[in-house]
């Protein structure tokens, strides 16, 4: 067995070598995964000490220079960037090494994209998802005002806004048009408040050509539910995490952002309920039903890793033990389509088919619009097209037709 311990290290970073095997071993990594980290902290204080720099001078230029060094030498392992990632954390955290600065944004049309991000997340309360969405979005907009004699905003007028909106919504599909257009609108209304420009060009902003409650929902059928749940070998680990997830998102209708969210303060066992923390900032409670309560006391018992200090309930498989993502909760619905040997689809289908299922078993729609947690009336009413029985009750016979 690989022992980690026996790797010695000298020079500046001799000091902090055992608190760092130590912090590596809290956070889930194997005695196997801890060895490389070490040898790398043993290489870079021995290349730190014959350069005569100190542990405060390890910017990014120096350990890239390091990482340079190593791959001349032959190095095929641990050379890339992300290699000194948690050495490098772990002596940020002591104050030792210094903060890793941002980049300054270049030019003015990045630096006026940063100061509309900051408003999106501080003033909107945006996540950085949607806010990295919202400046992508409106980048190309404000590239085109940047000349030969620099960036104008003045420039900016309503025929140029519509042409942009033409322009862009020809090669997007209607839900990426709809989001360009409600981004565009946003940043005409923070340049025009801020005083850049002198009229409200979010009125000149064309709407994207749609109908509300035009599709039906899609949904997966309860047999290929029981496939979903059924390929999560529930022997492994892994396996009681992806089925916890699975039946909350069928069962109560989660989306991935809530799923990823959900804390060990979350679930009250005694009260048989779960806190929602949704969109907006939203906090819910929602009854917790058996089969569900069951699932995520299986994986909390004997799966979730007890190394870990985060609260969060769903955590990565590998070390470091951090919190998923709602990307990777919608990857862990992927990947047991997959498996399963179902049509690829991701987290919000299970969305629907509860709110379905629901229907199908006598919920009403507020109640339906209550379990989902939906603002307002009209965004539970696309479910109504599911509920065939109760559309027979006042559809019209076709004229000439028999009934």
């Amino acid at each position: 067995m690989i022992d980690p311990s026996r790797v010695r290290v000298t020079g500046p970073l001799a000091p902090f070598a055992p608190g760092f095997a130590a912090e590596l071993s809290r956070q889930g990594y194997a005695p196997a995964s801890i060895y490389p980290h070490m040898r790398l902290c043993a290489q870079l204080s021995s290349w730190l000490a014959a350069e005569g720099l100190s542990p405060d001078a390890l910017s990014p230029e120096v350990v890239e220079r390091f990482l340079g060094v190593r791959r001349l030498v032959g190095y095929r392992n641990y050379t890339g960037a992300g290699a000194a990632v948690p050495l490098l954390a772990y002596l940020r955290g002591l104050g030792v090494a210094p903060a890793a600065s941002t980049p300054a944004p270049e030019g003015p049309v990045e630096e006026l994209l940063c100061r509309y991000g900051r408003y999106l997340e501080l003033e909107r309360g945006l996540t950085p998802q949607v806010v990295a969405r919202y400046v992508g979005d409106v980048r190309p907009l404000l590239q085109g005002l940047a000349g030969p004699y620099g960036f104008d905003l003045a420039c900016l007028d309503a025929a140029r806004v519509v042409g942009f909106v033409l322009e862009r919504c020809r090669r997007e599909h209607n839900g990426s048009a709809r989001m360009c257009v409600t981004a565009l609108r946003s940043l005409l209304r923070f340049l025009f408040v801020e005083g850049m420009i002198d009229r409200p060009l979010d009125q000149a902003v064309p709407s994207v050509a749609g109908w509300r409650l035009a599709g039906l929902p899609k949904r997966v059928s309860p047999s290929q539910v029981a496939r979903l749940l059924s390929s999560c070998d529930r022997r492994t680990v892994g396996g009681r995490r992806d089925f916890a997830i699975l039946t909350l998102l069928a069962r109560l209708g989660l989306r991935r952002c809530e799923v990823a969210r959900l804390c060990l303060d979350d679930l009250d066992w005694r009260a048989g309920e779960i806190v929602v923390r949704g969109k907006g900032g939203r906090v819910d409670r929602l009854p917790l039903p058996a089969d569900v309560g069951e699932a995520l006391g299986a994986y909390l018992r004997r799966g979730r890793p007890a190394s870990t200090q985060s609260r969060a309930v769903f955590l990565r498989l590998t070390a470091p033990h951090r919190e998923l993502t709602a990307d990777a909760v919608s990857l862990v619905v992927g990947r047991a389509t997959q498996r399963a040997g179902l049509p690829l689809f991701y987290a919000h289908r299970l969305r629907h088919t509860a709110a379905s299922e629901m229907l199908r078993a006598g919920a009403s729609l507020p109640e339906v619009g209550q379990v989902l947690r939906h603002r307002r009336a009209g965004t539970t009413a696309i479910y109504a097209k599911l509920d065939r029985h109760a559309l027979r009750a006042i559809a019209r016979p076709w004229p000439g037709g028999r009934s």
